[in-house]
């Protein structure tokens, strides 16, 4: 199938993207690395009367690391660019296990983190990464700027908080209060493919303690989920063999899966439970080698 028809425009400039979006009145959609949006309007799942390529747009495929360990990835960073950073295996282990592992290298040289957050697909990667991190999503419109936690930004199945004239412009990752330790791992049919079920973790310590943790799920509900019983359970004493498995429990639970072709619910949460153990069991061995 070929897509509908439709206006294409390249702004130079992040504002008259925002005044191409506004003109559009909805019926626009943001062009970043289309690995999402493409194949749908070719399928025509979608079709948006513009397509506003931002390719064109200067400055925005910066990966930043702040002198408090802040992270900054423009809305240009592709994929392909956090997997061989070797800024993220120094600052945040969660994003740097989940790099490699994004769709395939086709996907990752051209898709970008911060238009996977914004496609909001239950079985995306970075949603739950970026929720367990505590990131967040800058957005600008006429308006002006805000910020959007990540566990709020995404609304629903392909559905986030950003008006129809505004863009993403920037995720952000805040610096660790403690050391960062964590990893994300997803149980997919073969390489390249949809998560049956993903788990993201990201902790931090202090001298033994977890003082914060974050654990996003991805592909076992109608959008991604915050673990927060199961992290918050986590906080304020180490890590051990009862508490790893008394959170892997909590996030089993918190997982709202459904039985399809890719396994049972049961099965699901299986998984949810058996990657929580294995992350933060490797945590835990981490911390041991570091002590």
């Amino acid at each position: 199938m070929y897509p509908t028809r439709f206006n294409y425009e390249s702004p130079k400039s992040i504002a008259e993207a925002i005044a191409l979006l506004h003109q559009g009145g909805g019926e626009a959609k943001i062009l970043a690395g289309g690995q999402s949006l493409v194949p749908m309007m070719r399928l025509r799942f979608a079709a948006p009367e513009m397509i506003v390529d931002i390719n064109n747009i200067p400055g925005l495929d910066y990966l930043t690391v702040d002198a408090d360990g802040t992270i900054h990835i423009g809305a240009l960073c592709r994929h392909s660019d956090l997997e061989k950073s070797s800024l993220l295996m120094a600052h945040q282990p969660t994003m740097a296990a989940a790099a490699p592992v994004i769709a395939d290298p086709i996907v990752r040289n051209r898709g970008t983190l911060v238009g996977s957050l914004c496609h909001a697909d239950p079985q995306g990667d970075w949603s739950s990464v970026m929720m367990a991190l505590g990131g967040i999503v800058v957005a600008q419109g006429p308006n002006g700027r805000r910020s959007i936690p990540a566990a709020d930004f995404v609304k629903g199945p392909f559905q986030n908080m950003l008006a129809f004239d505004e863009i993403a412009i920037e995720a952000i990752v805040p610096a660790p209060k403690g050391i960062p330790n964590g990893g994300y791992l997803k149980l997919e049919r073969r390489v390249g493919d949809f998560a049956t079920a993903g788990v993201a973790v990201a902790v931090e310590s202090s001298q033994g303690l977890i003082i914060r943790a974050g654990i996003g799920l991805t592909g076992v509900g109608g959008s991604t989920i915050n673990a927060t019983a199961a992290a918050q359970s986590l906080v304020g004493a180490p890590l051990t063999a009862g508490s790893i498995a008394h959170a892997a429990d909590l996030a089993a639970q918190a997982a709202q899966p459904r039985s399809d072709h890719r396994g049972s619910a049961s099965y699901k949460r299986q998984i949810v439970k058996t990657f929580v153990v294995r992350i933060l069991s490797g945590v835990v061995e981490s911390m041991e080698r570091a002590a």
